[in-house]
């Protein structure tokens, strides 16, 4: 069978982190996280929280990636760690929810955003927006299709772009915000809305914080996604775990202080009421101008993650079939392009799909829940791995065994509100990833070692 090139250098390594994680989260979550935490102090410590939490996970990734940098990532640390019929779950919920999921609710805000840069109300032509958003799922899929180098390409021009924008954001926030209705006085104040939404959701307490992580762990997903084309990078023992470390860090501080900047110049109910508070933000200071440059740089950045999770996610599906345990034409390499073609095409389709079908909030949330019960469990596989696999050599985290039990410990924490507090979409959730168990038994079982 056709291996894929080691074409992915540090710098590419490291654009990718950047690239698929900056996508839409950070432009389309605020409102959502402001009304469940209904104070600046409360959202801006969320966002550490949620920053910290990442971090160790990004910290126990990289070890893992040192131990182990195969194509197809979680899969790859799943097969090792608890075995094939673990695994194959990752890998069927890849295909029946995550990055189909994923992939809507990025392209969704690709779809507002690009409306909006031309004056049209996405929530009045909620059809325009999706078939906008469709349309460019379907772009990256093509581009992944002509080669890794091209997809990488595409994201590292790209999250060069979405970085400078998104430190212009904040630079002429905290610059020109003064003259036009920035405060300091909006870092303390509460929502404003009454008994209604603020009320409801301080009663909550520890509920509302698991709520607004959803959004959150949304925001940062993407930190690890590099892992699954770990098979594609050069020196990946040395340069998949630093891309990974200095990638998320590099996040982390960004998020922070482009949530500062969106609190400085509107109040917190202002911007719980505003699903596209990047716009809001530059309406503000420029007015339309600042709405059509903001919205054109959060296309090109919801169209970089768009391209890296495009060229992350179907490793998972390749490596699977390489090892027998999904269908062999998911294994088949491009002759000219040598990539995954078909794995692309069909993350495409399904991505297309949900995203005509399914509301931002349904997509996001069924995202977060099904994917980070895997990191937990390629997180703990570091544990397994250090007394069964000795040949895989040190695995180096920092601050082991405390920064992955830390990581564990938060996830299960986080699955366990989400049953308590939205139990019908998580039990459903669990359920469809559970299915795969007799497609595995029935199809599969066979090619277990």
């Amino acid at each position: 069978m056709s291996r894929l090139p080691r074409t992915l250098g540090l710098w590419s390594s490291v654009g990718l982190v950047v690239g698929i994680t900056i996508g839409s989260g950070i432009f389309r979550t605020p409102a959502g996280i402001a009304r469940l935490l209904p104070h600046p102090a409360a959202m801006l410590a969320a966002w550490v929280f949620g920053g910290l939490i990442t971090l160790c996970g990004a910290l126990s990734f990289a070890g893992l990636g040192r131990m182990l940098p195969e194509t197809g990532g979680f899969y790859a640390h799943l097969r090792e760690g608890w075995g094939r019929p673990v695994a194959f779950l990752f890998g069927w919920s890849e295909l029946v929810l995550i990055r189909a999921n994923a992939l809507g609710g990025i392209s969704i805000v690709f779809g507002e955003y690009g409306l909006r840069s031309f004056g049209i109300d996405p929530i009045a032509h909620p059809f325009a927006a999706r078939g906008l958003a469709a349309a460019a799922i379907g772009c990256a899929a093509v581009a992944n299709i002509r080669g890794a180098r091209v997809g990488a390409a595409i994201v590292g021009w790209s999250t060069a772009a979405k970085f400078v924008a998104l430190a212009l954001l904040v630079g002429c926030s905290l610059a020109l915000g003064g003259a036009h209705g920035a405060s300091m006085a909006h870092f303390k104040a509460s929502f404003s809305t009454g008994p209604g939404t603020a009320a409801a959701a301080s009663s909550l307490g520890a509920g509302s914080l698991g709520l607004a992580l959803v959004s959150i762990l949304w925001a940062y997903d993407g930190f690890a996604d590099v892992s699954f084309a770990g098979g594609e990078v050069k020196d990946p023992q040395r340069n998949l775990p630093r891309a990974i470390v200095f990638g998320t860090l590099a996040i982390i501080g960004l998020y922070v202080l482009t949530n500062v900047a969106y609190l400085y110049v509107l109040p917190i109910d202002a911007i719980g009421k505003s699903p596209l508070v990047a716009a809001d933000v530059m309406q503000a200071l420029f007015g339309q101008v600042g709405v059509a440059l903001v919205s054109l740089f959060v296309m090109i950045s919801s169209f970089s993650s768009l391209n890296g999770s495009m060229l992350a996610a179907p490793r998972v599906f390749y490596a699977m079939a390489a090892d027998g345990l999904f269908f062999k034409a998911l294994a088949r390499v491009h002759p000219r392009f040598h990539t995954p073609h078909i794995a692309i095409l069909l993350s495409a389709m399904l991505g297309m799909a949900l995203v005509m079908s399914r509301s931002f909030e349904a997509l996001t949330s069924t995202f977060v829940v099904a994917i980070w019960p895997f990191y937990a469990l390629s997180v703990a596989a570091i544990f397994r791995l250090r007394g069964r696999r000795p040949d895989l050599g040190p695995h180096g985290v920092v601050g082991y065994p405390i920064v992955p039990a830390v990581f564990i410990a938060a996830v299960a924490w986080f699955v366990w509100n989400a049953l308590v507090t939205d139990p019908i979409s998580t039990a459903t959730t669990f359920a469809l990833i559970v299915a795969g168990l007799p497609v595995f038994a029935i199809f599969f079982r066979k090619h277990v070692q």
